[in-house]
């Protein structure tokens, strides 16, 4: 029968974030596999995302897109895979889960495309400077425990999978505290499934073309 949780992606994308949380959920989706040339801009798909990208999933006839934003929702609609503080603990989740997601995020990616931030313009930018985005992500991963203490939760599968994504392709500069905390999670047997899964994927997808 079809789950009542499907997943749009591409291998090759940020739903590699989501595939991991999935796998971390622990609950039966199905999976549907989008290209960049047709099927993510077909009027089908945009009726789910208008802005024509992966990853999204539909839970119960409910579209949610965005990676941080499908991460939160699925540890509150899965609460059994204790993903999420309690609400009075979630200070810390929400504070690096979103952290992660604005200034990290835009930092990254305009370092990455050559934009600096002119001199006495850093507020404006929101993220400040590349280098004080980098030192304040470090200080949320700088001890041996995971980002809410002793619980692995969401905000473990987003900010690391920007790290991990980060130091594997040299967007975001190696430090003992990221090495440390990217090894880590790299044991996950839900991290490593997904990695399987999507490699698996990205294989074939090498292979016919």
């Amino acid at each position: 029968m079809p789950s009542d949780l499907i997943f749009y992606t591409n291998p090759m994308s940020r739903g590699q974030i989501v595939r991991w949380m999935l796998e971390e959920v622990g609950q039966a989706y199905d999976t549907v596999i989008l290209d960049y040339a047709a099927s993510m801009k077909a009027p089908d798909y945009l009726a789910i995302n208008p802005m024509g990208k992966v990853p999204a999933i539909v839970h119960d006839g409910r579209v949610i897109t965005e990676c941080a934003a499908i991460c939160a929702y699925l540890a509150d609609a899965f609460p059994a895979a204790h993903l999420a503080p309690a609400l009075d603990q979630r200070h810390t989740y929400y504070r690096w889960l979103f952290f992660a997601a604005g200034p990290v995020e835009a930092a990254v990616t305009n370092k990455a495309l050559g934009f600096v931030v002119p001199e006495g313009r850093e507020r404006t930018a929101g993220y400040g400077t590349f280098e004080d985005t980098i030192a304040t992500l470090e200080t949320a991963v700088a001890s041996d425990a995971w980002i809410c203490g002793d619980q692995f939760t969401a905000a473990d599968v987003y900010v690391g999978s920007q790290i991990d994504w980060g130091l594997s392709f040299k967007s975001i500069p190696s430090s003992p505290a990221l090495e440390s905390y990217a090894a880590r999670l790299r044991e996950r047997p839900a991290y490593k499934r997904q990695k399987e899964i999507d490699g698996a994927l990205i294989a074939e997808m090498q292979k016919q073309g």
